[in-house]
């Protein structure tokens, strides 16, 4: 066989255009579309002045997604260090001079919209995170000092998100840090150490001023609502009432009354999935949580599907990202856990948090496309 023999094969642009996913992109758009619904149905039955705002965003973010699908995935990984450094700048910025806005530094506005370096974090940790453990020997990876400089990395923006204060996001990186560690082997035992220092770590931020007065009011509430029914208890006691209700089959489209009447808060963000539920009942509840459970599963086949471990790691990464965004909204707003403020994904209003998922999705449709490539430990292209 001649060396040329030994390339493999180049993908031509009509060839990836065919391979783009595109079951999973009728898939984001049926779960968006609901989300543009629901934000008309806030507003009143009017497209301002969130449906209208949210539409324009997701058809360039749609368009940014199937362009990132088409990039090769060595280039995602040759740059996963520098993409990671970029975050990680953005959010040294907003601690010293982000916008301030409900009470939270998290946002730098560019003038035609507000950036939030935190949800930018989210697909930059996992990719930096599968591109170390790419280079690493399944051997090495049981070694301690090996799994000091990932810590690092999940820890440090973790940190700075909480400071913001932003006690939800900082909780999604670090459960989707351990996950991408789970992923790439670290043994059982090591979870249960990380585990007892972080309820010790968590001892000493409850006894300082690491959490703030409202974050603590949360997490009581969420034990005892109606300790406090017109302050720290009123948001979770007002979703309550809205999910029970809507009944099994809902009161109807525009026809919620807790929401609006202005009973419930928040609910073209954190607490959209209560007003869904308020007027599409139990029914309409599980078939979004299907959909979204669909979603999860298109990547982690695809993550099974790649030959890289950088592909796999990455795929895995983004698709447990996903789930923890919804997870933690809708138990959240059920009152299964605390109110830490995490939008449910492609249908809260806001603008990074809905490039970010769609720049995640266009991440997994390149793992896919490219899914045979076979890369080295370098990054460059194996023979």
């Amino acid at each position: 066989m001649t060396p040329m023999g030994n390339k493999q094969k180049k993908v031509s642009l009509g060839e990836k255009l065919v391979q783009l996913n595109w079951s999973l992109v009728l898939l984001v758009t049926a779960v968006a579309s609901i989300g543009f619904a629901m934000l008309y149905s806030a507003a009143h039955g009017n497209a301002e002045p969130w449906m209208a705002a949210q539409m324009k965003r997701f058809g360039l973010g749609l368009i940014g997604m199937l362009v990132l699908g088409l990039i090769d995935l060595r280039l995602y990984m040759r740059f996963a260090y520098t993409f990671y450094a970029l975050a990680f700048v953005l959010l040294v910025y907003v601690e010293f001079l982000g916008e301030i806005g409900m009470g939270a530094q998290r946002w730098i506005n560019l003038g035609f919209i507000q950036l939030q370096p935190s949800e930018m974090m989210k697909v930059a940790l996992v990719l930096s995170l599968a591109r170390y453990f790419h280079g690493t020997d399944w051997e090495a990876v049981g070694k301690p000092w090996v799994l000091i400089p990932p810590t690092l990395m999940a820890v440090a923006p973790a940190g700075l998100v909480m400071k913001q204060p932003d006690l939800g996001t900082a909780v999604t990186l670090m459960i989707v840090g351990g996950a991408m560690f789970f992923a790439a082997g670290v043994r059982w035992w090591k979870f249960a150490i990380i585990i007892a220092i972080g309820v010790v770590g968590a001892y000493f931020a409850w006894n300082s001023d690491l959490l703030h007065d409202y974050q603590k009011a949360r997490i009581l509430t969420f034990l005892d609502p109606e300790s406090d029914v017109r302050g720290a208890g009123y948001h979770i006691i007002q979703s309550k009432i809205a999910l029970g209700s809507g009944g099994v089959w809902g009161k109807g489209f525009l026809q919620g009354t807790q929401s609006h009447l202005d009973f419930l808060p928040e609910r073209q963000t954190d607490f959209i999935f209560t007003m869904f539920a308020e007027e599409w009942g139990l029914v309409g509840g599980v078939v979004l949580l299907t959909l979204y459970s669909m979603l999860v599963l298109y990547g982690v086949v695809i993550a099974l599907r790649c030959r890289s471990q950088f592909g796999k790691m990455m795929a895995f990464g983004l698709s447990f990202n996903l789930f923890t965004y919804f997870f933690i909204n809708t138990a959240m707003v059920m009152g299964l856990i605390p109110v830490v403020g995490v939008p449910l994904p492609l249908i809260s209003y806001g603008g990074t948090a809905m490039m970010t998922v769609l720049a995640g999705f266009g991440l997994m449709m390149s793992t896919y496309v490219h899914r045979d490539a076979k890369i080295g430990r370098s990054g460059r292209e194996e023979n």
